[in-house]
This record gives structure tokens, C-alpha cells and sequence, in this order.
């Protein structure tokens, strides 16, 4: 990638992390250490070389670091630096902006296992009010407890959403609170409507 040679914050951090597949590596280790063979299997259209030359770029910058875990393990992981995990809300942000024309998931979608964490953690976690808030979507289950998000259903939520992916896209981003199935207090889930509304971009 060329430097775009400006003394910009925009362009120096595009600089650091706006290659292609760049941001999107961040994104993955935001979950968490993960192996070389992970991210490839997890960046589907990634090639080897890519994959290998923006990892390299990523840890020459300090946005993230290699280790070896100990036996019975005994593999090297990637992870998140200091300054590699304080790109999570830049992440959140874009993620929040990029689903407003991303639009909902369609009938034949096939999200990959886990993907109810992942996005919960990446676009709502961040803006979220304290509370305990249950998930349950297609199978898939998560608890967003006080800004964290953990697996599965947690004992004695304030409210429990149920539906289909596309119900929670229109819960989360159009606010339709008559789109998912809401057990509990409603007004917890008014209450993160109004907080991720926030951060919104005007339409």
C-alpha cells in the first residue's frame, strides 16, 4: 500500500490498518487469540500470501502480536495489542453504519456458528445500557450482561429477545419493537433501541 505522505490522524491510521483485509483480521481477533489456520478458514477469499503479508504489516505497526502457547497446545496465535483492541469502537462504529445499507439478512443466509456473540459483541456491546438482556435467535443463544456479551442464556435477565436474524436486524436497526418476541421488561429494550439510535447515521 502507498502512505498517503499526509500529517492526517485519518490518513495515518489508514496507513497502518486500511489495507484490504486488514481491518477485518482486527475484527476476528477482537474474540479472542486465534491460530494462522483459524483466520484463514474464518476469511473466506483471503489468499495464503495476503494473509501472511497483512499479518506481518499488522504486527510490524503494533496493532498485533504473535505468541506460542504452551503444551499440550504448542502453537503460535495472534493477538490483540493495547492498541489493537482500542480499535474495537472504531469497529462498532462502522459496523453500526455499514448495516443501514448492508440490510437484513436474507431467507437463504447461512450464518456460521457463533455469529449471535460475534455480532453482538461488534455492533451492540459497545453502545449498550447496563443491563441483562437474553438473546435467542435460530438456535443460536447470548446474554449481553452490563456491555459484555457472554454464551447462552444467563439467570434472571430483565428481558429476553426471541426471533429470526431478520427480526433482530429489525429490533437493533430500524427499532421495530413489534418485530421480535420480547419476554420481560420492554423498557430495557427501549431503553438500548434509544442507545444504538445514537449511533445511527442521519438517513
Amino acid at each position: 500500500m502507498r502512505p498517503y505522505n499526509q500529517y492526517c490522524p485519518v490518513a495515518h491510521a489508514l496507513d497502518l490498518v486500511g489495507e484490504r483485509w486488514s481491518l477485518l483480521l482486527v475484527r476476528e481477533l477482537q474474540h479472542g487469540p486465534l491460530r494462522y489456520s483459524d483466520l484463514h478458514d474464518r476469511l473466506v477469499g483471503c489468499s495464503t500470501n495476503v494473509l501472511a503479508s497483512r499479518l506481518r504489516d499488522l504486527e510490524t505497526a503494533g496493532v498485533i502480536t504473535r505468541r506460542r502457547l504452551p503444551p499440550p497446545a504448542a502453537s503460535n496465535v495472534y493477538e490483540l495489542t493495547e492498541s489493537g483492541r482500542a480499535l474495537g469502537p472504531v469497529i462498532a462504529a462502522l459496523a453500526r453504519w455499514g448495516l443501514r445499507t448492508l440490510g437484513p439478512p436474507q431467507g437463504d443466509a447461512a450464518p456460521s456458528p457463533g455469529w449471535l456473540e460475534k455480532a453482538l459483541r461488534t455492533t451492540v456491546a459497545p453502545f449498550a445500557p447496563s443491563a441483562r438482556i437474553g438473546f435467542s435467535i435460530d438456535g443460536e443463544e447470548a446474554t449481553l450482561d452490563a456491555g459484555a456479551v457472554v454464551e447462552g442464556l444467563l439467570d434472571e435477565p430483565d428481558a429476553v429477545v426471541r426471533g429470526t436474524p431478520a427480526d433482530l436486524y429489525a429490533l437493533l436497526v430500524d427499532g421495530d419493537t413489534g418485530a421480535a418476541e420480547i419476554d420481560g421488561d420492554r423498557a430495557v429494550i427501549e431503553a438500548l433501541i434509544g442507545a444504538l439510535a445514537t449511533t445511527q447515521p442521519v438517513a
